[in-house]
C-alpha cells in the first residue's frame, strides 16, 4: 500500500504565492483565502488599508 495520503496538506514551499501590491513582499496561499485566491492582492489588512 502507498504511504502517501492524497488529501494531505502541501508544505509551505509548495503552496502558490503572490507579490503584495503595496509592500512588494511575497506571500503564500492560506486556507482562509481558498475560495477567493484569484482576488487576493495584499498580504495583510494593513497593506490593504494603506493602498486606498
Amino acid at each position: 500500500m502507498p504511504s502517501k495520503r492524497p488529501n494531505r496538506a502541501r508544505p509551505p514551499s509548495e503552496r502558490p504565492s503572490k507579490i503584495c501590491l503595496t509592500c512588494g513582499r511575497p506571500f503564500t496561499w492560506r486556507k482562509k483565502w481558498e475560495r477567493d485566491w484569484e482576488n487576493v492582492k495584499y498580504c495583510s489588512d494593513r497593506c490593504r488599508s494603506s493602498a486606498r
